[in-house]
């Protein structure tokens, strides 16, 4: 059960503070104490239990703030960076920061961070971390350049991992996100790419981060209005260090807020299971701050904020800080351990008197370190000798034989939560043969089970790159059966040793299914672009003239085929043609295009498509035929789009498998009369080519002849 307190007013926004409100909020050695740094020149030090300021320091006119004010917790100065290179450090007695220490910097600053325990460190915007005390003795020290070129940081956060500091950076680069750890014990720096999944793309709002002892859980809210988890490992294994790994986001909460705010959404990780959320919900017309139990996924409280928000939110302690209008609000906030009770809101508070409230779970470790610890309770201590030693003499079942026992038993969400982890921790020898196992593990509790289908923890092991038909056939098969498009995409794209005859089925499903199942499902739309643009449906007429080079041919195996298509009726209208199918079944029949095949082993299958669905699949492909016609180097534009070969190839192959029967469909006419102009069209420009062909070879002679000419001469040359 989480609950939110009634808010009060900290402080109101600076007139002179820019559109985005403010820099941050950073507490200060005091833990009631907070530095509230403005988007234009100010830093003012509140004591909030008091809600009153102690003291203002404001930069000169001209000058502008650029990241927010911190202290460092070891000396109690505190820190900032202006005009974004120049750092200033000052106390509570100085006044005027004119006056007080300055040290200009050899590259831009990004943001400084201090936590208690460790020194503060400035991220640089190029992806660069120098420790404070480094950087003051030689501030002029060269900076290197640690992202690429047009990398752009998004958000970071420092924390602690067991006592040593550790730094988490996200950068956006057209659309893509990654993710940088440097742990600063080991000086490692690690990257991930953060691999969005199957579903449409969309911007990423807000970041937010936690850890534990193995992994750091990054959460985000995109645009789509939904919190994903990303699990990063603190400890990657050394292969893998300093390379660009990849990790999955997955699904934590759907549809918390809406895409729609005006300035955006907010989020922040309150515990292990809960979270809050600022931003506009969708049953709601106002901006609310809300609390979400991330175990249970429900909606603990929320609160409306009519005056609207900067899409701001920082939390210390048990105060959110928001930006309310034009004033800083703090809204003290409580949860409770999580429970189904609590999530549920129907948790008893009421307990009898002496009585205390039990906690679900005790972190040993973190009492005897805090001297928490009863002193004189020999036989609780005791007990927990014995209980240790107990643990110890057990053998540790390997995480793998662990991950598949769950799969045996558990739901369809704890399984993706403990895949996640398992793929998260450092790989063995043997984790092709696992993956294997896990896969086949899953797709035989399918079979057993109808109602059991893992289709996000399927998509996750595809998407590592590491399998293969062969290694796990039955899962194309159960996609088939669920007719799951967007796996069996995914399949085509990652497997190389798909059979034809599978690869027959998933073409007979892609032309098949309807629209609106195909409207309602996530597919891998990167090999479609601009397909909504009409061609000119006689382009290839109008090319003829240009491809024949000036020639007018009068041999009579090319002058009818050239009459047929030179002469056209004096009231024919030139039509325009449209892209047959909608851009998600152009996306799946791509997948269909760029598949490896074998003609002999192919060319049976094909002829089981019913005949609508070739005369479609042939329309299509003489639609991206007349697309790629479009410009000098006969491409499409996309990412990753069919090549001209393979549209060429697989008119060949449909018309060889299925020409006597689309022959005698009446839709199909039209189609079959323009690709035997284009055949005969291609006849006449090789013919033409043939002639000129002894021309050129002459001209080859003379030229290796040059060397026999003078420096200078005059030649003509007669072609006939």
């Amino acid at each position: 059960m989480a609950a939110l307190e009634e808010e009060f007013t900290l402080s109101a926004v600076p007139l002179g503070a820019g559109p985005d409100g403010l820099l941050g909020v950073e507490q200060c050695d005091k833990t009631d104490q907070f530095l509230v740094t403005d988007s234009g020149r100010t830093v003012i030090l509140y004591k909030v239990s008091d809600q009153k300021p102690l003291g203002s320091w404001s930069v000169k006119q001209g000058q502008i703030i650029t990241c927010p004010a911190v202290c460092n917790f070891q000396t109690g100065e505190y820190i900032v960076v202006h005009d974004n290179k120049v750092l200033r450090l000052w106390t509570n007695e100085d006044v005027n920061l004119d006056k007080v220490f300055k040290a200009t910097l050899s590259a831009e600053v990004y943001r400084i961070h201090s936590i208690q325990g460790t020194e503060p460190v400035v991220l640089f915007r190029e992806g660069a971390v120098r420790g404070l005390e480094a950087l003051l003795a030689e501030p002029q020290q060269k900076i290197e350049s640690v992202i690429s070129d047009e990398e752009v940081i998004k958000w970071t956060k420092f924390f602690m991992v067991f006592r040593h500091p550790a730094l988490i950076f996200i950068t956006e680069k057209h659309g893509n996100y990654f993710a940088y750890v440097q742990k600063f014990n080991s000086r490692d720096l690690s990257k991930y790419t953060l691999l969005l999944g199957q579903e449409e793309k969309s911007d990423i709002q807000s970041f937010s981060a936690s850890v534990d002892r193995k992994f750091i859980s990054l959460m985000s809210l995109s645009s789509d209005g939904c919190i994903y988890e990303t699990l990063i490992p603190i400890h990657p294994s050394d292969s893998e260090n300093n390379q660009n790994q990849r990790v999955v986001r997955s699904l934590l909460l759907k549809t918390v807020v809406s895409g729609n705010a005006r300035n955006g959404a907010a989020l922040t990780v309150l515990d292990q299971d809960h979270v809050a959320v600022l931003g506009l919900p969708l049953p709601a017309s106002k901006e609310c701050l809300s609390i979400w139990n991330t175990k249970f996924q429900t909606l603990q409280i929320s609160k409306e904020l009519p005056q609207g928000t900067s899409g701001q939110l920082w939390y210390y302690g048990e105060h959110l800080f928001v930006l309310h209008g034009k004033f800083l609000t703090v809204i003290p906030y409580k949860c409770e351990v999580s429970s189904l009770a609590g999530a549920l809101g129907k948790l008893k508070h009421s307990q009898d008197p002496g009585t205390h409230a039990v906690p679900h779970f005790v972190n040993w470790e973190t009492c005897q370190e805090c001297g928490l610890g009863y002193q004189n309770s020999e036989p609780s201590k005791r007990i927990l000798r014995r209980r240790k030693i107990e643990a110890n003499a057990q053998p540790e079942v390997p995480a793998s034989k662990q991950l598949l026992s769950t799969i045996k038993k558990d739901s369809e969400k704890h399984i993706e939560i403990e895949l996640r982890k398992f793929l998260a921790t450092k790989r063995t020898p043997d984790f092709h043969t696992v993956i294997g196992d896990v896969v086949i593990g899953l797709l035989e509790r399918c079979k057993t089970e109808p109602s059991f289908y893992p289709r996000n923890s399927l998509m996750q092991l595809v998407q590592m790159r590491v399998l293969s038909y062969s290694l796990c056939p039955g899962l194309m098969e159960v996609a088939l059966e669920r007719t799951d498009v967007q796996m069996l995409q995914l399949c085509l794209q990652q497997f190389p040793d798909i059979p034809e005859a599978v690869t027959c089925a998933c073409l007979k499903i892609f032309l098949s299914i309807g629209d609106d199942s195909l409207q309602e499902t996530d597919v891998n739309m990167e090999s479609v672009s601009d397909y909504s643009d009409v061609v000119q449906d006689e382009k290839m007429e109008e090319q003829t003239g240009i491809l024949q080079n000036g020639f007018s041919p009068e041999e009579e195996n090319c002058s009818n085929c050239d009459k047929e298509l030179n002469e056209k009726p004096q009231n024919t209208v030139e039509e325009t043609t449209s892209c047959p199918v909608i851009p998600k079944r152009a996306a799946l029949l791509n997948a269909i295009l760029h598949s490896a095949y074998s003609e002999t082993f192919l060319l049976p299958h094909l002829k089981d498509i019913p005949a609508q669905h070739i005369t479609l699949f042939l329309q299509y492909l003489y639609f991206l035929y007349l697309k790629c016609s479009e410009n000098a180097t006969m491409t499409l534009s996309g990412i990753h789009p069919p090549t001209l070969n393979q549209i060429m190839d697989w008119i060949c192959l449909l018309l060889d498998a299925n020409f006597t029967v689309v022959v005698m469909i009446p839709e199909a006419k039209r189609l079959l009369l323009s690709l035997y102009k284009f055949v005969k069209s291609q006849i006449c420009i090789c013919s033409e080519l043939n002639k000129i062909e002894v021309s050129f070879r002459e001209l080859q002679k003379l030229n290796q002849e040059k060397n026999n000419r003078e420096l200078y001469s005059i030649e003509v040359l007669e072609l006939f």
